[in-house]
């Protein structure tokens, strides 16, 4: 419930409604519904009589969540849970005003009611009235867990929706030995989840803690102590089960029964963990060649391992699809279907059709000259030359696209001379009545 300062306040309109109920709940703060109001808000009202008889104060009562907070008439009105500084009642002739001031803040979220029960004096006229607001969010989010889901990528899980600020802190603290000290690249948060990414691979097996400083819930309030450390185990690469690869059994007997301090074991197992990441790195290597999980690094790396001629931008899924295709883009260059099929390809166009260049030539016994043929070229070069006819209109980028696809997929001897676009479609100029001129601006069709 935020406070506006106005510099002035005009009133254009006052519209009047005429209230038959008596007495009136008026001026609540926090009002009906409200949300986001302040844990250390006091609670306001007013209770107004129309009419002439005015509030009988000893029949007020108030509760706030089932709770007796205001008794009219009462040696102590205001319940002590309620009568903090800003606490006040104040009584006219035709109105009761009523704030109560919890003396400890409301709850963090929570739903609060008010029940409001009242009669003007008399006791003709009585009123029995009940309604809620929203506290604001004061709860801060807690950790709940964290899981390492790759050599260098944790996730940390908490109980609500948070926000990563430029100013959060991750730190991560070994809880076993051997073990390599990691330290946090990036922090991406998801909805009540934070991905992070490190600097290098954690230590396979061992027990790492995170604590987590300045990570904050939608509301602003920051991630506080003691839920804001976890633990999780250093990830281990997934391995063939019939492995066996351990450098410790590997070393002669004699050379294991020497070691009274341990110190070889654990300068061997120092080794063994660069030795089981080098074969995690094994495993994963023909990945690197599955054009459907390659690296985007990978996929470029292919591109030009297969001698991609197309230097057209193309984002990930792009060059993954033209990965696929390429060894086929080659079997057909040189076709009609090849030409079909790469700009459908590239530019997501149908070819309406591939037709030869001078079919509109002299047609001996049939044209007449100056009537319905043209010159055209030299026999050889209209024997090679074609047209690509397309189904709509291009834009100049896609012009320029396909004449490159086409020249480097054509054969080398053929020639590409027009692309027939469709035309525009032609809008004919109707009559209108009252505007139009006959012969003017008027054209029948």
């Amino acid at each position: 419930m935020a406070t506006v300062e106005l510099p002035a306040l005009y009133v254009d309109t006052v519209s009047l409604l005429a209230e038959a109920r008596r007495p009136l709940l008026l001026n609540r703060s926090p009002g009906p519904g409200e949300e986001d109001v302040p844990v250390d808000s006091a609670l306001e009202l007013e209770l107004v009589d129309v009419g002439t008889d005015g509030i009988a104060r000893e029949a007020t009562r108030v509760w706030v969540d089932g709770i007796l907070a205001f008794a009219g008439g009462d040696s102590v009105e205001v319940q002590p849970a309620f009568a903090g500084p800003q606490a006040e009642v104040a009584q006219t002739a035709d109105t009761l005003r009523v704030v109560l001031h919890p003396a400890t803040p409301l709850a963090s979220q929570a739903s609060v009611s008010v029940r409001v029960v009242s009669a003007t004096a008399g006791g003709e006229h009585l009123l029995d009235e009940t309604y809620s607001f929203s506290v604001e969010d004061r709860t801060a989010p807690r950790l709940v867990s964290a899981l390492a889901v790759g050599q260098k990528a944790v996730r940390l899980a908490f109980d609500e929706d948070v926000k990563v600020p430029p100013t959060a802190r991750f730190a991560f603290t070994a809880r076993g030995a051997p073990a390599v000290p990691v330290a946090d690249l990036e922090a991406v948060a998801d909805g009540a989840f934070v991905h992070l990414v490190f600097d290098t691979e954690m230590t396979p097996d061992v027990v790492y803690e995170v604590l987590v400083d300045g990570v904050t819930d939608a509301h602003g309030n920051p991630v506080l102590a003691p839920y804001h450390r976890a633990t999780f185990a250093g990830f281990r690469p997934a391995r063939p089960p019939s492995r066996h690869f351990t450098l410790w059994e590997m070393l002669p007997g004699h050379n294991r029964r020497d070691d009274v301090t341990g110190d070889l074991r654990r300068f061997i197992s120092c080794l063994q963990e660069v030795t089981d990441l080098l074969l995690a790195d094994l495993d994963a290597f023909p990945d690197d060649f599955d054009l459907e999980r390659a690296p985007e690094a990978f996929l470029d790396a292919i591109l030009q391992d297969l001698g991609n001629p197309f230097a057209f931008e193309l984002d990930v899924l792009g060059r993954r699809r033209l990965a696929s295709v390429l060894v086929a883009m080659y079997q057909q260059k040189g076709t009609a279907l090849g030409l079909r099929n790469a700009i459908r390809f590239f530019l997501g166009i149908e070819v309406r059709a591939i037709s030869p260049f001078a079919s509109d030539t002299l047609v001996l016994g049939e044209s007449e000259l100056g009537v319905n043929w043209v010159l055209g070229p030299s026999e050889r070069f209209a024997r090679y030359a074609f047209n690509i006819e397309v189904e709509r209109p291009l834009s100049p980028e896609e012009c320029q696209r396909l004449r490159a696809l086409v020249e480097y997929l054509k054969p080398a001897h053929t020639h590409f001379v027009d692309l027939v676009e469709p035309l525009p479609l032609i809008v004919p100029e109707h009559w209108e009545l009252g505007v139009s001129e006959l012969g003017e601006t008027t054209t029948l069709h």
